[in-house]
């Protein structure tokens, strides 16, 4: 059974609120470098929507990049000298704050030049407790719970409901309330769908469905496979561009009414390949693949899908769990691992490419049902992704890069 689009058909929904998504809005020096042949360090797309949002120049947007890049580099250093984080995350400002495992670590993370603080509980800690909601999700999955997720800001897991009172979700509630205040519970807004619809971004069809292709990479052996979204290949299909068959679906962890994770993999046919380009559907060239480094939450973030194009938000939260219902009837479905983002998608974006500057990050994998884009990069809207340096760790992947 799928849950993707099936030229006008059928689709899987998920309930969850959404947050806001980044505007648009342009230059070209300010990114591009002096020289006309000068490579660019950030996707423009990603600069315009940055800079409309902030309400600053394009320029200063740039610079807000580059600081972001610089934090990351600093807290990727300390924590290859093992110093004692729990996680970190960007404030609406910019500033990267490192979560510190006591005194003595916050110190060395102020010695570092970053911002740091000593959180009630955590990362470790929050995990902890998501991971005890999870194993309560996977008696039965709970209706009336959109999604569940650590927030690192918060210093909470989040609990989002849309109002159903099934009797999965008040067990589930009363497990996340006995936690006290390191769950947070939200009202969700808006019921979300699974969106399944050769470079990454651009249409793949199968048996009738279609989804947006992800990324290709290479296994141990050195074989090539796409990596993209568990819910288009749940039944291992053969997977079409432009009317070819281009791969064959392997592996896949979704599985209608099991607790799943939304990544699978397709081995690509002798003579195909998967593009080192993302399309952005004419919006802005393509963006070259240069690795895979996860974005902390609150980064800007692109994705290419075939039905919504090219549309850019913000990383909202990694770890994040959510229930599928299958608006055909059939059995609901939790979803673990997921991140969040304010990146508008439909259905038949799913498998779809995000990216974070030159950095892949993830596949669509849900958004808003009913949610409708409006055209524009910064279309307002929400969706979720299957992390990419998940699904290459799970299946021992290498990430074709340019």
């Amino acid at each position: 059974m799928k849950h993707g689009k099936k030229k006008n058909a059928r689709r899987y929904i998920v309930a969850a609120s959404i947050g806001a998504l980044l505007s648009a809005g342009v230059a070209t020096g300010a990114y591009a470098g002096t020289e006309e042949s000068a490579p660019l360090r950030y996707q423009p797309e990603m600069v315009r929507a940055l800079a409309t949002t902030l309400g600053v120049s394009e320029q200063a947007a740039v610079e807000r990049l580059d600081k972001e890049a610089g934090q990351q580099e600093r807290f990727a250093k300390l924590r290859a000298e093992k110093v004692s984080t729990l996680g970190a995350f960007f404030a609406k400002d910019g500033t990267l704050v490192v979560n510190a495992a006591d005194a003595e670590a916050a110190k060395e993370v102020k010695a570092a030049g970053l911002a740091a603080r000593v959180p009630e509980r955590g990362e470790s800690e929050l995990d902890r407790i998501k991971a005890q909601l999870d194993a309560k999700a996977l008696k039965s999955a709970p209706a009336g719970v959109s999604a569940w997720s650590v927030d690192l800001a918060s210093d909470t897991v989040t609990v989002e409901v849309n109002g159903a009172s099934d009797a999965a979700t008040r067990d589930f509630l009363k497990a996340a309330k006995s936690n006290g205040d390191a769950v947070r519970v939200v009202q969700g807004q808006e019921k979300l769908e699974t969106q399944a619809v050769v470079p990454p971004g651009s249409r793949m069809t199968f048996n009738g469905y279609l989804c947006s292709v992800g990324y290709g990479a290479k296994d141990r052996n050195g074989k090539q496979v796409l990596v993209t979204a568990g819910h288009c290949i749940e039944d291992l299909p053969a997977l079409a561009y432009n009317g070819t068959r281009f791969a064959k679906g392997t592996h896949t962890r979704f599985a209608l009414g099991t607790r799943s994770v939304d990544m699978g993999i397709a081995t690509v046919d002798v003579g195909h390949s998967i593009g080192l380009d993302i399309t952005t559907y004419g919006k802005a060239g393509t963006v070259a693949v240069r690795g895979s480094q996860r974005a902390p939450q609150g980064s800007a973030l692109c994705k290419s899908g075939q039905t919504t194009g090219w549309t850019c938000g913000k990383v909202g939260s990694y770890n994040v769990s959510v229930t599928y219902t299958d608006e055909n009837g059939g059995p609901d479905t939790v979803v673990t691992g997921l991140a969040s983002s304010s990146v508008c998608t439909q259905g038949g974006d799913s498998g779809g490419a995000y990216v974070s500057g030159n950095q892949a990050q993830g596949l669509t994998s849900g958004g808003p049902i009913g949610q409708r884009c409006n055209g524009q990069v910064n279309s307002p809207g929400s969706s979720y992704f299957q992390p990419l340096d998940d699904a290459l760790k799970y299946y021992g992947l290498t990430l074709n890069t340019k």
